[in-house]
């Protein structure tokens, strides 16, 4: 079958979105190896330039109307859908996430197709698109900026606050030659008594937390045990010098409600409603949380609204600033209210009055919350994510979409990510229509 013309969109749902799904070098290769039209929307902020794709004689036009599959990376503004397209973004649907619920509905009737990069799996359930471990990066950069900048307000002088927020660098490797300053100075300098031992913890060990710890280890890092952390201050050998890193499991992170039932992740997993949390016993020995668990509400909190009024009534405690990479509002956080954006990352959530403030300053930890991340590196990011999706590229744009769900040739990966096709939901995703 002839394959589709396929249509890079232009990124406009936020203004510091400039990530594209597919780099010029790798579209020139869609074209000429498999004979693939692609078709760029003109951009006047993307990170590869409109001339980038032209130098190597990719179209580029103002719309793309002759496009039946639309390709792109966040959330499309509802009035640009158009009848009857194919549409390949992160949809932000998959747990009825309420504020893109009317964008669904009309994907729906406007009888649309659906493919979220979210949900393209192997045959273990394993992601298959990604940005990898850039969310993370960003987002250790975006975090420690945010712990810096709370520790000047409060009158406390740190290296940390030498710190820039990932969008501050050029790229990626000027962010790291960076951090690694700063980790020499620690060591050079050493830490105030104020905020000894520094602490940051890691809740979930893949993709993300990977990123973000990798950026944490440009610092002088010793990593403990998170049974440490709970005695660390009493410890002889503690050290100004060090930045403490701790990585909490499933198993460090909740329990069996019957005490006489022992841990089984598996169980976890399967049925969490017999779990409940014991994060909160950690909570007062750590500086920094970074959270990049993978959250639904059937899973226990790692910080209810209830527990940080519990702790933030007491006085200031030792959590300044919470990373929420996952950045699922009132999710595993339930004090991440908002979501942010890389030239507002932060505020303090007040538990008391149970309300976020700007900035840094207020009475309650610090959230870092940016729900676009891997834009703040846009170049690696877009490489990266560009590498992974090409081979995916061919079945799309061959795919029979005229035929129905069952006949329409496309990969199981790919199709276990057709959240709609042809303006009806698809089985996997019928739970949606409660949502709707």
């Amino acid at each position: 079958m002839a394959s589709h013309p396929v249509g890079i969109r232009r990124e406009d749902m936020y203004a510091f979105e400039r990530r594209v799904p597919l780099i010029p070098k790798d579209a020139n290769e869609l074209v000429q190896e498999h004979g693939i039209e692609i078709i760029v929307q003109s951009s006047p902020k993307r990170v590869f330039a409109d001339e980038e794709y032209r130098r190597i004689r990719i179209k580029v036009k103002e719309n793309l109307a002759s496009c039946p599959v639309i390709v792109g990376i966040k959330e499309i503004p509802i009035p640009i859908f158009e009848e009857e397209k194919i549409y390949v973004f992160f949809s932000h649907t998959i747990k009825g996430q309420p504020h893109n619920m009317p964008m669904l509905k009309r994907l729906l009737e406007l009888r649309c197709t659906l493919i979220d990069y979210e949900k393209v799996t192997d045959d273990k359930g394993r992601r298959c698109i990604f940005f990898g471990n850039y969310a993370g990066m960003a987002g250790m950069f975006d975090t420690l900026w945010a712990f810096g900048k709370r520790l000047v307000w409060e009158g406390i002088a740190t290296p940390v606050e030498e710190v820039g927020r990932a969008l501050d660098y050029p790229n990626l490797a000027a962010a790291k030659t960076a951090m690694r300053k700063v980790g020499e100075h620690i060591e050079d300098d050493g830490l105030p008594d104020a905020i000894t031992p520094l602490v940051v913890g890691f809740a979930g060990y893949g993709n993300v937390s990977r990123g973000a710890q990798e950026i944490l280890d440009l610092l002088p890092v010793r990593e403990i045990a998170p049974k440490e952390i709970l005695t660390l201050p009493q410890q002889e050998r503690l050290s100004n010098r060090l930045v403490y890193k701790v990585v909490f499991k499933e198993e460090d992170m909740v329990e069996p409600i019957d005490a006489k039932r022992s841990f089984k992740l598996q169980e976890y997993y399967q049925h969490p409603e017999g779990y409940r949390s014991i994060f909160e016993r950690y909570l007062p020995h750590l500086s920094v949380l970074v959270n990049g668990i993978y959250w639904e509400p059937i899973y226990p909190r790692l910080l209810t609204k209830q527990t940080a009024r519990k702790i933030y009534t007491k006085g200031r405690p030792r959590l300044r600033v919470i990373g929420d990479i996952s950045c699922d509002v009132e999710g595993a956080i339930e004090c991440t209210v908002k979501a942010t954006e890389p030239d507002n990352p932060v505020y303090v959530y007040e538990p008391v009055a149970d309300r976020a403030i700007s900035g840094v300053e207020g009475d309650g930890p610090v959230i870092m919350a940016v729900d676009i991340l891997p834009s703040e590196l846009p170049r690696g990011a877009s490489t990266y994510f560009s590498g992974v999706l090409k081979p995916y590229i061919p079945a799309i744009a061959r795919a029979d979409f005229s035929r129905g769900f069952d006949g329409c040739r496309l990969p199981p990966p790919i199709k276990r990510a057709v959240i709609v096709y042809r303006g009806e939901l698809t089985p996997t995703y019928r739970y949606l229509e409660k949502h709707l």
